[in-house]
């Protein structure tokens, strides 16, 4: 009897054991399975936010073969933001891993990055009033100065500033870097570089005025300039002699400095040389391309020199591309009015202004000096 009810009990115990390790299986398994699927959907966030996929436009004229060791073969035109109503001046931030543009007709400075996506950094960005008439009233070239502070050519302010705020808290307050030459207002400073030494290069045409431009009763200076305003805060005149200067960008050893010069009827990119002083020589014309404004959308606009001294310029049917001889070796074509470009950190990405995009193009690492 002691035998039946001890082999009862064992019995007992057995199951209650098997049960047991049934129980904490399942439960391991459960948790498992939800861990994993965490992990999952934690792996392909991180990855979306790095391979993220996006809508292509227009094509790549190669015209050199040249070309190909700039840009792969097979090369897309990403969109990574539109909506815009005339994009502008297009800047990399380092270390922040985002491209900065102004929207100069909306008064407003849009952020991307791949992690959050597009959306806006700064309102207002060019004109802080309450009325104005300008035609384009925001903000147009951007730069970083030495101790990495944003710097904005402000055309409806009609001048140069610098933003008194941080990288990442954006407010629209700042500092005028230059307002006035000779006593005149500035017209409305569109683009700007700094050189090595510190000093800021910008030029200053008349399309953040009025509609009537060159007879606006506004204008006060009876030319459109390039200037220097060097460290001290001195501002120098370098030349009254182009029509529309636009965009501009030195050459790798800041032995010459390219123009763009946006007039219907001498529309062309100018090199000029940079004398010891900070002053400029002789200007030679690199192309001009008069004859194809209004077959081609576009003009002459945004420049920038990669560390080998290819160019890369907004001009009529895109953005051109030259190699360092100044010869034309191919166009991105995205099928709408291209204003300006930037490359990122490591020279692996273009980014382009036209019309309502910020536009992307893979770059191989060799533009890099």
């Amino acid at each position: 009897m002691w035998d039946l009810v001890m082999a009862h009990k064992s019995g007992i115990l057995r199951c209650f054991l098997i049960k047991t390790v049934v129980v904490a299986l399942y439960l391991w398994t459960f948790s498992s399975c939800r861990n994993s699927g965490k992990t999952q959907k934690e792996a392909q966030v991180l990855q979306q936010d790095t391979d993220r996929t996006y809508r292509s436009i227009g094509t790549i004229e190669r015209i050199s073969s040249e070309l190909d060791d700039l840009i792969e073969k097979g090369a897309k035109i990403e969109v990574l933001g539109d909506g815009m109503t005339w994009a502008e001046g297009p800047l990399w931030v380092p270390g922040k891993n985002w491209v900065l543009c102004s929207d100069v007709k909306e008064n407003r400075i849009h952020k991307w990055s791949e992690k959050n996506g597009f959306e806006v950094y700064l309102e207002p960005s060019g004109f802080t009033g309450i009325v104005t008439d300008s035609r384009e009233r925001g903000s147009n070239g951007l730069a970083l100065d030495g101790e990495g502070n944003l710097v904005l050519c402000q055309h409806g302010n009609r001048q140069v500033v610098r933003m008194l705020a941080p990288l990442d808290d954006p407010k629209p307050k700042f500092k005028v870097l230059a307002r006035s030459f000779g006593g005149w207002i500035l017209n409305s400073p569109n683009d700007l570089v700094y050189d090595k030494k510190g000093n800021l290069y910008f030029t200053d045409p008349p399309y953040g005025l009025s509609e009537k431009m060159m007879k606006d009763p506004n204008k006060e200076l009876p030319f459109q300039g390039v200037y220097r305003l060097d460290r001290e805060g001195e501002l120098f005149l370098l030349t009254d002699k182009i029509s529309r200067p636009n965009g501009l960008a030195f050459s790798p050893d800041e032995s010459r400095l390219y123009v763009a010069n946006t007039d219907q009827n001498n529309a062309s990119w100018l090199s000029f040389e940079v004398l010891e002083n900070g002053s400029l020589g002789a200007m030679e014309e690199i192309l001009n391309v008069t004859h194809l404004i209004g077959k081609e959308v576009g003009f002459p606009d945004g420049i920038k020199v990669d560390g080998k001294g290819n160019i890369f310029t907004a001009g009529p049917g895109g953005l051109w591309i030259f190699n360092s001889k100044l010869q034309p070796i191919g166009k991105i074509k995205p099928g709408a009015w291209v204003s300006n470009c930037a490359f990122n950190h490591d020279y692996t990405y273009l980014y382009i202004t036209a019309d309502e995009y910020l536009l992307r193009v893979r770059l191989n690492t060799t533009t890099k000096s």
